[in-house]
């Protein structure tokens, strides 16, 4: 799919699905830093959060997001409809453990990824993964129902360790990047300047700047401004 509509030269939307289905693996921590990236790149979007009880992009980016009910066909079709509506947006949908099911079932009867080759919109699912063995599985049964017809990023998430040889032994990740997917690599930030950060809810830019507002010390904040360097350019390899 090119990145313009080609009879009306307008710019492409992207609708970003911020899944993985495991919980504990990060996924919220991926959605605040592409919220956070988009904000900083000046890049116009619009968040979805699908948790009922501590979304993160409330929580984080309230300016930026509203909730959507993952079980109501209407409120997910207004996902769509956000991206079609004004060209160049970004949606922005972060996906709450075992929400997976339903959302595919969405999509396939709705013809989703049908009306996003007709309108022109790209649909990318982010597979935030840890290092264990039921996150190899899982983009196993991701790439079992939909081959070649989404988009994808791998996201290693280093939270609890950087060792992903489980993922490159399964064969999953060369089927991966033979359908196309970006695999990208999200460093561990220090847990302590996580704790602080979540405790006085402030988001990332906040936490960078705020001094005394984030509760994070100089060197803390000098972490965190580290990770952040790191973490854009490997959101840039992804062309978020």
């Amino acid at each position: 799919m090119q990145d313009t509509i080609s009879n009306e030269a307008l710019p492409l939307s992207r609708i970003h699905l911020i899944g993985g289905e495991k919980g504990g693996v990060g996924k919220s921590m991926v959605s605040r830093l592409l919220a956070q990236y988009f904000i900083d790149q000046q890049l116009p979007f619009v968040g979805f959060d699908t948790d009922r009880s501590h979304g993160a992009l409330l929580r984080f980016y309230a300016g930026f997001a509203s909730p959507v009910l993952i079980d109501r066909y209407e409120a997910l079709d207004h996902i769509v409809e956000t991206a079609i509506e004004q060209a160049g947006q970004r949606v922005l949908v972060d996906l709450a453990a075992q929400t997976h099911e339903p959302l595919v079932k969405w999509m396939e009867e709705s013809g989703v990824l049908d009306m996003a080759a007709e309108s022109g919109f790209k649909l990318t699912y982010w597979h935030v993964m840890d290092s264990g063995r039921d996150s190899v599985n899982l983009l196993t049964r991701l790439l079992d129902r939909f081959g070649s017809r989404l988009n994808y990023v791998l996201v290693q998430n280093q939270l609890r360790g950087d060792d992903f040889s489980q993922l490159e032994k399964s064969g999953q990740l060369e089927r991966a990047l033979g359908l196309g997917a970006k695999v990208i690599a999200i460093k561990h930030l220090h847990d302590n300047v996580v704790q602080k950060i979540d405790a006085n809810n402030v988001s990332f830019w906040a936490a960078k700047n705020g001094g005394d507002v984030s509760g994070l010390g100089l060197m803390e904040r000098q972490r965190l401004k580290t990770w952040l360097q790191h973490a854009y350019g490997e959101l840039a390899k992804a062309d978020a």
